[in-house]
């Protein structure tokens, strides 16, 4: 998921007005939190440049990633350069933002699926070309799967190494459905099918959560069921084209699912955590979600009941549905171009191997590497490898019918303008093509020409 758009209404930008208000003194109180000891250029000596690589990065997974990533770092050497870091809270964008316009802010980041793209429009990511030829010389690069550095990649270069993917699939409840008597759905009609099996049970066919301050889930259904029919909210080229008839017909299907009583009421209104509380009553019986939702919702993915199910079949035979890459940054601002790089690949490697971070379950986000996938602990969770294998080769970035990923994205990730269309659907009480113009209308100023 991503932050609002770093563009203010009137015009000006939010690094400009940053950089303002540090001329002023005003700066953000959040900047405190964030270390500010190593220089901008280093100091170079005859055995290297000195200084310290600023690694920071949001809360991820368990947390107890973010406690070894902070003693992991601290040791790291790299001639005479340290390593320091630091967990971010709040709106993770804004506060590097800040910090780069008061001339402040990391070496290394982690952060949002669309912050590298965002910030390499303002020119402050170094481009990660290097590593990825070092990756492909040492045999990293090949470890991964097919596919993913390609949405990284830009005219100018690489935004970022890609880590994992938060994937969002298709869940059942097994117990709910052989009570309603109702097969796995397979497409768009034995969905419905089983939609109105549950219902005839007392149980909701499906749950989602499209509450304002918390509207994932729903925002994600709805891109989810589009690209799921071949359409998504960008045409080839990167422009706004909600109004695609693969995008209609996609909404219609959510409005029959709605007005035909099998979607929860409360999801309009719902927060995440009201979707757990929902499949974990039983009161639903399928949901979107992402990979640890067994664990959200107090059960165990290899003997619960909350199983993934294969992606369906769309009216015309299309399937997908919607996935973030997880990455890691450069940035401009650094000690040493070259410790920059030797960091980003040394921590690249703490992900993988018998102690890394998805051995040790910590990382919440899909593995993307095969080394890690091959991990007995990765394979003995039968809900994660059928998300692996099935769900993570036809998911796709917001983006969708475009191969390339842009900055406007992070102001159309879960944004107002996709909040309102799918609270109007939930709704009921609206049209395909009245929902898609006030998407398209809230969107289209955010497509591939538009510059963070």
């Amino acid at each position: 998921m991503n932050r609002p758009g770093s563009r203010d209404r009137n015009g000006v930008s939010r690094r400009k007005f940053l950089a303002m208000a540090s001329a002023a003194g005003v700066l953000p109180i959040v900047l405190e939190a964030c270390s500010s000891s190593s220089s901008t250029t280093g100091t170079s000596t005859a055995s290297g440049p000195t200084g310290t690589i600023e690694f920071w990065d949001g809360e991820v997974g368990t947390g107890q990633l973010n406690t070894e990533a902070k003693a992991l770092t601290e040791a790291w050497k790299y001639g005479k350069l340290t390593g320091s870091y630091d967990l971010l809270t709040g709106n993770i964008y804004e506060v590097i933002e800040a910090a780069l316009a008061a001339n402040k802010g990391p070496a290394v980041a982690g952060g949002y699926a669309y912050q590298a793209f965002q910030f390499a429009d303002q020119g402050d990511i170094h481009y990660a070309d290097n590593v990825v030829a070092t990756m492909q010389s040492n045999g990293q690069y090949a470890d991964y799967l097919p596919g993913l550095f390609t949405p990284l990649k830009t005219s100018k270069g690489y935004v970022g190494i890609p880590w994992g993917v938060d994937t969002r699939a298709l869940w059942y409840n097994k117990a709910l459905l052989a009570k309603a008597g109702a097969a796995v759905p397979t497409d768009w009609p034995s969905f419905l099918a089983a939609a109105k099996a549950l219902k005839k049970i007392g149980v909701y066919g499906y749950v989602t959560a499209a509450a304002s301050s918390n509207s994932a889930y729903g925002t994600h259904t709805l891109a989810s069921f589009m690209i799921n029919n071949g359409g998504g909210m960008f045409d080839e080229a990167g422009n706004a084209d909600c109004l695609y008839d693969r995008n209609v017909e996609a909404v219609e299907y959510l409005l029959e699912l709605v007005q035909g009583g099998y979607v929860d009421p409360g999801s309009v209104s719902y927060i995440d955590t009201d979707v757990y509380s929902e499949l974990k009553a039983g009161r639903a019986g399928m949901a979107l979600a992402n990979a640890t939702i067994p664990e959200e919702c107090g059960t165990n993915p290899v003997t619960g009941d909350l199983v993934v199910m294969s992606p369906l079949a769309g009216p015309h035979g299309d399937k997908g549905t919607i996935q973030y890459l997880k990455n890691y940054q450069m940035y401009t601002r650094t000690p040493s171009i070259a410790g920059s790089e030797a960091f980003l690949l040394w921590w690249n490697e703490q992900f993988v191997g018998a102690k890394g971070f998805y051995a040790q379950g910590i990382t919440a986000a899909v593995p993307i590497r095969k080394s890690a996938i091959a991990l007995p602990q990765v394979q003995a969770d039968p809900q994660l490898v059928k998300i692996i294998n099935e769900w993570v080769p036809v998911a796709k970035a917001e983006s969708a019918r475009s191969p390339v990923i842009f900055a406007g994205l992070a102001t159309v990730d879960n944004g107002t303008a996709m909040v309102q269309c799918i609270q109007s659907i939930l709704g009921g009480k609206t049209t395909a093509t009245a929902a898609l113009q006030t998407l398209q209308s809230g969107i289209q100023n955010y497509g591939i020409s538009y510059q963070a």
